[in-house]
């Protein structure tokens, strides 16, 4: 199989695992080695971006009051069920830093302290996404997973990771495939 990276997974309906039921994972790393991936459309609901600067004590509490509301009270993503408390940001590729991993031309991936420093207190990127834990993979899984029909994998979509609502985000990608929920089937093919 080729390399997964850049793509979305997209959950069948029928997802057994609570986990990944209705996830939109974007793929940021697949080789031989297996996998890695970021739900983009499970925010955790008791926490925002402020409460990540004030936990890990980045700046002064004034100046984090004082914070937009946009990015105080911005999301934090459910980023998978590995490393739950570890932090990454999928953002614009206007950002870079020695530590971001380019995942495709647009979109990059930075897990250190600077760039949630910058998207508190600039320069940001133009577009962020803030999530702690990831998706993992040992080599061979995830292929023998999409061949199970348990996903489906679609190209990226900018405006599902950056200008879709959360709880849009699921339908917005079957939407690009031009499928529903209604429309897919639980049984694998094979030719």
């Amino acid at each position: 199989m080729n390399s997964l990276e850049g793509q979305f997974l997209v959950a069948m309906p029928d997802m057994t695992d609570e986990r990944f039921a209705e996830s939109v994972i974007l793929i940021v790393g697949h080789g031989s080695e297996g996998a890695m991936g970021l739900v983009v459309n499970h925010e955790l609901a008791d926490m925002r971006f402020a409460d990540i600067i004030d936990e890990l004590d980045l700046g002064d509490p004034d100046a984090v009051i004082h914070l937009p509301e946009a990015i105080r009270e911005g999301v934090v993503m459910r980023g998978g069920p590995v490393e739950k408390g570890r932090g990454f940001v999928l953002h614009s590729s206007d950002y870079q830093s020695g530590n971001t991993y380019p995942v495709t031309d647009k979109i990059s991936l930075t897990a250190t302290l600077d760039i949630l420093k910058a998207m508190a207190f600039g320069p940001a990127p133009r577009s962020t996404l803030f999530a702690l834990g990831y998706c993992g993979w040992s080599a061979g899984q995830l292929e023998n997973e999409i061949a199970e029909n348990g996903w489906l994998t679609m190209p990226l979509s900018w405006e599902v990771i950056f200008n879709t609502p959360v709880e849009q985000r699921y339908d917005a990608a079957l939407a690009s495939l031009k499928i529903t929920r209604a429309s897919l089937s639980p049984s694998a093919g094979h030719a």
